[in-house]
């Protein structure tokens, strides 16, 4: 341990804790407070669903500012800060690194008929005596298979909410059903930017965080199916789901085969090799590469804008659906938005939100305003179920307030990583709690981006599904609960 003025840096598993003996927990907060009214003004009045197209990452900018002025004025330089920012954003990379390369598998995927055959498959398990309960399931495999729970309730959803009206379903709990699957895939899959976004805030490692989300997403979901079959066999419907015009237009677009399943069971069983993240990622991007140029050649050759597949059109076409955005029209509409990718470059604004988060968790590092608030919320609870529970309060808080599903994952993943050191628990203990309820909870709140955006998409009112959005109103309880009987809540090792 060394001191430089009223700074002490403790080194904790290669992190360092620095507290300031000049700041007081009412100083700390100034920038919490700051940053949280800033963000409300910025999403609720003036930006709404396109505050994250940079409005949000320089808000971020301006809290990181205010935090420096109440460093400066506790006696801390402007060359500490600088340095735990550097520090900061060079613990991202990884995290960086890998969401560049979910973007280009995204693509691959996408050109090569793989998603679409996970959607094609997925859409013919749909019976109208399950309804409700076939929605959560479909939607659930194609926002794992996108790990976008907004594409997945903007096409399949709305088709679905189609289909349960015809049935004579409440319109109410059919967007229940389909967000309770849609934000079950936003969270489990590696594809999903808030799944690569939680573990990179709490300093975990994605498919470690995958697979200890697991412990609280499976019986979450588990009695959401339970109770949509209950409901299911006390409602009377009638009519038939028809998808047979969807199926026609996905089989007329992509050439469907279970063979393409060869690709995302590779990708699986590297991960359960424990084959490092970034090297499954690519692995599996180049395999769909390959599976894009044997199984969709007129596809790749339409991507790179050529009428033929040659060696350089079968290159550009590779290339573009890695790199930028591709897309494949099909003859329905409402999936035509489906079945489109961003690339590497899809990924850049989460990317540039997660520098900038790091700039102002580094200057409030630096500040020494997080070990004050840590040890603040330490003191207020302390038991582990009570920092659990202030995890959640504050995520469920930021989702109301901040109005953002990604800030309300980024500030407390940021505030609180230290408090949960402090603690001696694993960073995924943390990150699995800012999942349950920093990105289910965001669409329940009716100014949030989240819950504006869905509720405006599938045309029914927050208000009319968020009793029924099961999944995304207990997954915080069930993380409450392992929280209170000590269930799978992992020690920290420490080297």
């Amino acid at each position: 341990m060394k001191e430089t003025n009223n700074l002490t840096e403790i080194d904790f598993d290669e992190q360092k804790i620095i507290e300031n003996k000049e700041l007081n927990i009412w100083e700390a907060l100034i920038p919490i407070f700051a940053l949280v009214s800033m963000l409300f003004f910025n999403v609720f009045f003036v930006y709404g669903d396109d505050a994250l197209s940079g409005s949000n990452q320089f808000v971020l900018l301006l809290g990181a500012a205010v935090a420096a002025i109440v460093g400066f004025a506790n006696k801390v330089s402007y060359k500490r800060m600088i340095e735990e920012v550097a520090e900061n954003v060079k613990s991202t990379t990884g995290a960086i690194l890998i969401l560049l390369m979910v973007g280009a598998l995204a693509g691959t995927w996408l050109i090569s008929g793989i998603i679409p055959t996970m959607i094609y498959y997925g859409l013919q398990i749909l019976n109208p005596t399950i309804f409700l309960a076939a929605c959560v399931i479909i939607c659930a495999i194609i926002s794992v298979a996108t790990g976008s729970s907004w594409t997945t309730s903007a096409t399949v959803g709305i088709a679905l909410i189609g289909i349960g009206e015809t049935l004579g379903v409440s319109l109410g709990m059919t967007a229940g059903a389909v967000l309770s699957g849609a934000y079950f895939g936003d969270k489990m899959s590696p594809l999903s930017d808030t799944t690569n976004l939680a573990p990179a805030m709490a300093g975990a490692e994605l498919f470690d965080h995958i697979k200890y989300m697991a412990y609280t997403t499976i019986p979450s979901i588990v009695v959401t199916l339970v109770v949509f079959i209950i409901i299911g066999l006390n409602i009377t419907t009638t009519g038939s789901a028809d998808i047979s015009d969807k199926l026609m237009a996905i089989d007329a677009a992509f050439n469907i085969s279970p063979w393409l399943f060869i690709v995302p069971l590779a990708v699986i069983f590297l991960i359960v090799k424990k084959t490092p993240p970034l090297i499954a990622l690519l692995i599996g991007t180049l395999l769909g590469a390959v599976a894009a140029l044997i199984a969709q050649p007129s596809i790749v050759a339409k991507v790179a804008g050529a009428d033929s597949l040659t060696f350089i059109s079968g290159y550009k076409g590779v290339m573009n659906a890695i790199t930028v955005d591709s897309a494949v029209e099909t003859t329905s509409a409402e999936l035509n938005d489906l079945f489109s990718a961003g690339g590497m470059r899809g990924m850049l604004n989460t990317i540039w939100l997660i520098i900038c988060a790091m700039v102002f968790g580094g200057i409030m590092d630096a500040i020494g305003a997080l070990a004050r608030i840590s040890s603040a919320i330490l003191n207020m609870f302390d038991s582990i179920f009570g920092l659990f529970a202030s995890t959640v309060f504050s995520c469920v808080t930021l989702n109301a307030t901040a109005s953002d599903q990604y800030l309300a994952i980024v500030v407390p993943g940021k505030m609180y990583a230290k408090a949960y050191k402090d603690k001696g628990l694993a960073p995924e203990n943390l990150s699995r709690t800012l999942e349950d309820s920093g990105t289910v909870t965001s669409v329940l709140v009716p100014w949030n981006t989240c819950g504006a955006y869905q509720s405006g998409v599938l045309g029914v009112p927050v208000i009319d599904y968020a009793f029924y959005a099961v999944f995304n109103w207990l997954s915080p309880i069930t993380t409450l609960i392992f929280a209170a009987f000590r269930i799978k809540i992992k020690q920290l090792i420490t080297k």
